[in-house]
């Protein structure tokens, strides 16, 4: 048996006219590829190139082994496009779903990673804040989102055909405007702190929200200013301009554009999950593939997190 590679090789030599231009068109020092070539020689038992001063030309036997190998190669380029196409990594449409702050902050690496990966795969990204994004899964329109629940909060229904993963957990902090009393240490604010603070409340429109500002509600939280729309940049601008304190997840935090003061709170029960949500019947590969990326992206945030 030939070894493919080494076909190649000798194409490209029979192509290009020399070891050298050969080498530079593979990736190969030109030492490296005469190695292949001695090796293709062996394995054929004949001579397969005459070299010369201007380059190299093919033997009768060269030849020969060239017109085969072209069949041979095309043969295995099409065997790869139609593994590909059996997978349904090469073509087709994935699309996704997602809200803003994973979509800002944790989504383009992983969109970036899938594109060089499978480049025959159209992608689309669309805003679903949560739970929409869970029930556009559900009824097909979308085939995976990136969704997010809230601890201490009632669990809400899952349609029977979602599944969800969690891919990463991280904890609510205080935002305050820089300078702020509350802000002033490291060590974690009991929630009783809080009592008689205005808060930057984004309940009661949100019910992902509504356990964490019950929570803060009975440490005695006040609320100041209710932002109705789910836009935590707005809740760190608004407390950056010293209209209240807020609690947000760690990474809104560190992504502030305004700045803010942040501080850890209480004993860590305060959380936020984010997962992937896709459907539960057999998924397809490039749902799949991308669910392993995600995996390893939200993983590198988790230890980031965990390590500052």
């Amino acid at each position: 048996m030939y070894d493919p590679t080494r076909l190649a090789a000798l194409v490209a030599v029979a192509e290009a006219g020399s070891i050298t231009r050969a080498a530079e068109r593979l990736g190969y020092t030109p030492p490296a590829l005469s190695q292949q070539l001695a090796k293709l020689e062996r394995e054929a038992g004949s001579a397969l190139l005459i070299r010369h001063h201007r380059g190299a030309r093919l033997t009768g036997a060269g030849e020969l082994l060239v017109a085969r190998a072209r069949r041979v190669l095309d043969e295995l380029e099409l065997a790869r496009h139609e593994l590909a196409r059996l997978a349904g990594l090469s073509g087709g449409l994935l699309r996704l779903g997602t809200f803003q702050t994973a979509g800002i902050h944790l989504l383009p690496p992983v969109l970036s990673a899938f594109r060089r990966a499978h480049p025959d795969v159209e992608l689309s990204v669309a805003d679903h804040e949560p739970p929409t994004g869970v029930t556009a899964v559900a009824t097909g329109e979308i085939d995976l989102a990136l969704t997010h629940t809230y601890e201490p909060a009632d669990a809400l229904p899952l349609p029977a055909s979602v599944r969800m993963e969690p891919v990463l957990v991280e904890e609510l902090v205080l935002v305050t405007a820089p300078g702020h009393a509350l802000a002033d240490g490291t060590s974690r604010l009991p929630l009783a702190e809080l009592a008689g603070q205005p808060l930057i409340s984004m309940a009661p429109e949100h019910p992902s929200r509504q356990g964490v500002e019950a929570a803060l509600a009975g440490a005695g939280a006040s609320p100041s200013v209710l932002v109705s729309t789910p836009g935590y940049a707005l809740v760190c601008a608004l407390v950056s301009a010293g209209l209240g304190v807020g609690v947000v997840p760690e990474m809104v935090a560190r992504t502030s554009v305004t700045p803010v003061g942040v501080r850890p709170l209480g004993a860590g029960e305060l959380r936020r999950t984010i997962s992937v949500a896709y459907r539960g019947e057999e998924a397809a590969p490039a749902v799949e593939a991308f669910r392993a990326l995600l995996r390893g992206a939200f993983g590198r945030a988790r230890h980031t997190s965990e390590t500052r």
